[in-house]
């Protein structure tokens, strides 16, 4: 009973340091964006007036105004955009590297083993018990449950829009999932509790859907957050309950480290898909209703 109060003390000393230094780095990224905005602005207005600007705008003019729209920090299909495009992009080529290592590199196979032996140590009844009750909030039927009440709120408070991105999502990572899992088709590693499972290892179904379902609903609840403070309590705290969701996974004997990061990165991809289309429909929502004269 003393390590496994050991072991709760030091997973709840480390997320809340984790959340200290989450803050610190967002106050820093928030303060560098800021800049960036200021100085891409600057330097648009410096390259209108300027002679060369001038000059390749008229020489150029299609290219010019494809640069802008693809820079601007205004409108999400510009800067914000092509950042995501760039993110979903580095997802793919990491879960591609990952999968990769995984059928041509031994150290990765070594490391997950390695890893799962090491938490053999952790294994108490009560730890074991109280992972087993964390795991089933990444289950099919506790995501659908989830998105079945979030789609209730949405259509009661007149965000119809957002239901598709999240059902899009939910089903999308749900496929990409059990195709990956049946094309690799990694066996499980030894079932040492009483929670088993029956289909292949790689990718975790858990470790996606968890971070596209939960991930996408925090996304929901901080656009409608004024204060940078509560957003980021709202996603910190729901990146802890997906890691805990992947980290149960593990504990219990049911996935590899490497199958729950591949899940995160699948989950993480359709998360910036719903976040893309979710914000592009507000973004078309903005401009007819600014046109109207009305601000959305």
């Amino acid at each position: 009973m003393t390590w496994t109060v050991v072991v709760f003390l030091s997973m709840l000393v480390m997320i809340l340091v984790l959340r200290l230094l989450a803050w610190w780095g967002l106050r820093f990224f928030t303060h560098f964006f800021d800049k960036t905005v200021i100085f891409l602005k600057q330097a648009r207005e410096q390259d209108d007036i300027s002679a060369a600007g001038s000059q390749i705008k008229a020489k150029f003019p299609a290219t010019t105004k494809l640069r802008k729209a693809r820079l601007t920090p205004e409108r999400f299909t510009g800067l914000s955009l092509m950042l995501v495009v760039i993110a979903a992009l580095y997802i793919a080529a990491l879960l591609g590297g990952l999968v990769e290592e995984l059928f041509e590199a031994d150290e990765l196979v070594r490391f997950d083993e390695g890893f799962n032996q090491q938490l053999a140590t952790v294994r108490t009844d009560v730890v074991v018990t109280l992972f087993a009750w964390i795991t089933d909030l990444g289950g099919s039927a506790t995501l659908v449950a989830v998105a079945l009440f979030t789609t209730g709120l949405l259509w009661a408070h007149s965000h119809i829009y957002m239901i598709a991105p999240l059902w899009l999502i939910l089903l999308g990572s749900q496929i990409t999932t059990y195709a990956g899992k049946y094309a690799i088709a990694r066996p499980r590693p030894e079932f040492v509790t009483d929670v088993v499972a029956v289909t292949p290892s790689f990718p975790s179904g858990h470790a996606t859907s968890a971070m596209a379902v939960y991930g996408f609903i925090a996304y929901l609840l901080a656009v409608h957050l004024s204060g940078v403070r509560q957003r980021f309590e709202v996603s910190y705290w729901t990146a802890v309950l997906i890691a805990l969701v992947g980290f149960s996974r593990m504990l219990l004997s049911l996935h590899y480290a490497s199958d729950i990061a591949a899940g995160f990165l699948v989950g993480g991809f359709w998360l910036l898909l719903g976040f893309a289309l979710v914000e592009h429909r507000r973004h078309q929502m903005n401009w007819k209703k600014d046109g109207e004269g009305i601000k959305f």
